[in-house]
């Protein structure tokens, strides 16, 4: 059983950072394809990063040079570090995977292959 767990989110003005976790039992990055998403009222979800080990991060041109995601060493937490925020950037942060399966790349393009989804957290810009 995944479960997914998101927090970190408030409110930071324009320039600010914030860093997100996500609390992950049961997803391993040894098999799953782990990834940021956040989605802003009246707009689609949107991905933004997604992690499968160290030496396969990608990120949404969107976010890239800005955002950074990451594990930590224990594999049970996810991050994403998230600098020069924008009020663009303003909408509620997901955290979500899925298991890894060859053939199938892991990219935050590839937002309906995801399963397991957290509740997400509530990030405000403001100018």
């Amino acid at each position: 059983q995944v479960q997914l767990r998101e927090s970190g989110g408030g409110s930071v003005q324009a320039g600010g950072s914030l860093r997100l976790s996500c609390a992950a039992s049961g997803a391993t990055s040894s098999r799953f394809c782990m990834g940021w998403f956040r989605q802003a009222p009246g707009k689609e979800r949107e991905g933004l990063a997604t992690f499968f080990g160290v030496g396969g991060v990608v990120y949404a041109d969107s976010v890239k040079g800005r955002f950074s995601i990451s594990q930590d060493n224990g594999k049970d937490t996810l991050y994403l570090q998230m600098n020069h925020l924008k009020p663009d950037d303003a909408a509620t942060y997901y955290c979500a995977a899925r298991a890894f399966a060859f053939g199938t790349p892991c990219t935050p393009k590839r937002i309906s292959d995801f399963t397991y989804w957290g509740q997400g957290t509530q990030v405000t810009v403001s100018s």
